[in-house]
């Protein structure tokens, strides 16, 4: 290629790359314009809002410890508030990943509530399990304070939060979710709209009923091998890889085999969503009869002191009891 022609094309190839650079400062700083509240630091909102962060979003966090703000901010910057309104002001989303129905309420509504501080047209999203019944209520309390409101439950788990892969299953009205899914996806593997206000938590529902049956089981066909006086790694490898293979199967059954139930999901925490379950099918009719023997199987396992134990610690009941 002639000298005049090389530099030319050299030209364009550096003109591009300058270009390409403007680009990306451009995108970032239109990233960089989204204002988030992230109110909840536990196991699964820490890293959800670490997430948030790292996607340029400017982010200010609220947590009841104020100590565990403090520390998201000193590895993430951002910044923290000390009441859930002081961190919702002039945010375009507020996330939300607390304890159980209470503890929403009281990081929704009130004079110090995250809604008192959202603009009009401003987007509520909750990452909470929570129940249908105080879902219907903050809906309800968001339309009237012109707020949208998308209830959002997550699967996946601690890792699933650190990962960035959560599964994320939402209700609300259509234009509400459209407008949050962008920023949901940057800490999901999957998230999709069920339905109307509600349908998020129903399907949340749907998710724990099936994994309490599924623990049980696997828990029981641990216990039966180790009873026979099989290796359960080597029936779990086998097992594994047919009908019987299971998420659950595949990321717990190691630690079961080995009595480590430091990890995941606890036991309360789970004992409270199933209890959610089953008052919602005393409501609607649905039968879950193993539903409600797991959960007294769980019961079981806080009476040994495994409250705190991941949810795969059913077996430790049936090794008890053997």
């Amino acid at each position: 290629m002639p000298r005049t022609c090389r530099l030319k094309a050299e030209g364009i190839v550096r003109k591009d790359a300058q270009d390409n650079g403007r680009a990306r400062q451009c995108e970032r700083k239109e990233r960089r314009m989204a204002k988030l509240a992230f109110l909840g630091l536990g196991v699964m909102g820490y890293p959800m809002a670490g997430h948030l962060a790292a996607a340029d979003h400017e982010v200010c966090v609220y947590n009841r410890t104020t100590s565990k703000a403090e520390a998201w901010v000193a590895q993430h910057d951002g910044a923290f508030a000390t009441a859930p309104r002081e961190a919702a002001e002039g945010a375009d989303f507020v996330m939300a990943c607390v304890g159980n129905d209470d503890d929403l309420r009281e990081v929704c509504l009130g004079p110090d509530g995250a809604f008192a501080g959202m603009a009009k047209g401003a987007t509520f999203v909750d990452h909470t399990t929570v129940s249908a019944a105080v879902t219907a209520e903050l809906y309800a309390a968001a339309n009237e304070a012109g707020i949208a409101f998308v209830d959002a439950p997550v699967s996946g788990g601690q890792a699933g939060a650190e990962n960035g892969q959560l599964s994320i299953m939402c209700g609300g009205d259509q234009p509400a979710y459209d407008a949050a899914e962008p920023i949901m996806q940057i800490y999901a593997k999957l998230c999709r709209r069920i339905g109307a206000s509600g349908a998020g938590q129903m399907t949340k529902m749907c998710n724990q009923i099936a994994i309490a049956g599924l623990v049980q089981g696997l828990s029981e066909a641990l216990h039966f091998a180790e009873k026979a006086g099989l290796d359960g790694a080597s029936v779990v490898e086998v097992i594994s890889q047919g009908a019987a293979g299971s998420w659950q199967m595949a990321n717990r059954s190691e630690t079961m085999l080995d009595g480590h139930f430091d990890h995941g999901f606890a036991v309360d925490w789970m004992r409270k969503d199933l209890g959610i379950c089953l008052k919602t099918a005393d409501e609607n009719g649905a039968s879950l009869p193993v539903t409600a023997l797991v959960d007294q199987f769980y019961k079981d396992v806080q009476k040994m002191g495994g409250g705190r134990w991941d949810t795969s610690s059913l077996i430790a009941r049936l090794r008890q009891m053997g």
